[in-house]
């Protein structure tokens, strides 16, 4: 443990689930006041009181008031957002015909509106200390076009990771890193509901460690661990 965080305070969304749980684990131990956001549940409680410090923070990221409304609320009872990663996002593996209109905008807005929200929402405080992490969780899928992954997916990670140059382009001379994570498979529940064991087979033969990553050794995590919380970063953005 380094303590870089020194009681700061980080925004993890998608918290309830195993990257986001990882990730807050991490930053915990990494001296963070982790404040765990996902939709209001016993399971986000329950993965809060099992971080030492955290805070549950229930709401839907894909509403935009809700999103300032929480950071509000955050940064009134923790202190500034200091470090942001922006976890939640839903899977859908049906492609461009089978995908519905709606399917399309629900995926999108958890997936890519709630960042956008999010990132709006904590930077004018960061952009005023001129320090501030801002994580982005992409995909593989954005680069590879979806090996199983469907087209609405697909589209919000890519856009995702367009979102992220173009905050770390608008804030690095104030001091702020915006970078994302772009991890394969990850052997979590949303992949295993999504995906048979047939399904994945295939797809983890493509990589040369044969598997998915699991759920102890969270990308977000690997890569936030890897990366100091510092303005003096040389690391403004990076997928």
């Amino acid at each position: 443990m380094s303590g870089f965080g020194a009681g700061a305070v980080a925004l993890v969304t998608g918290a309830a689930g195993v990257m986001g749980l990882a990730t807050a684990r991490m930053l915990a131990e990494e001296g963070y006041r982790v404040a765990m956001a996902d939709l209001a549940s016993d399971r986000l409680d329950a993965a809060a009181a099992s971080v030492n410090g955290a805070r549950a923070y229930g709401f839907d990221v894909s509403d935009p008031e809700a999103c300032a409304d929480a950071v509000r609320r955050i940064e009134g009872e923790l202190g500034p957002v200091a470090a942001l990663v922006n976890n939640a996002g839903i899977l859908s593996n049906n492609k461009a015909v089978q995908t519905t209109p709606e399917e399309w905008r629900r995926l999108i807005s958890i997936n890519l509106d709630g960042a956008f929200y999010l990132a709006r929402a904590v930077l004018p405080a960061m952009r005023e200390r001129r320090a501030g992490r801002i994580v982005n969780a992409c995909s593989l899928a954005m680069k590879s076009g979806g090996l199983t992954a469907g087209t609405a997916y697909t589209v919000s990670k890519e856009g995702l990771g367009a979102l992220t140059f173009s905050l770390a382009r608008e804030t690095a001379a104030q001091g702020i890193t915006v970078n994302a994570v772009a991890p394969a498979y990850v052997r979590t529940p949303m992949v295993e509901e999504q995906l048979t064991a047939e399904q994945r087979q295939p797809s983890w033969r493509r990589f040369p460690w044969g598997a998915s990553a699991s759920r102890r050794n969270s990308p977000i995590a690997c890569a936030f661990s890897s990366i100091p919380c510092r303005a003096s970063s040389p690391v403004r953005s990076s997928i």
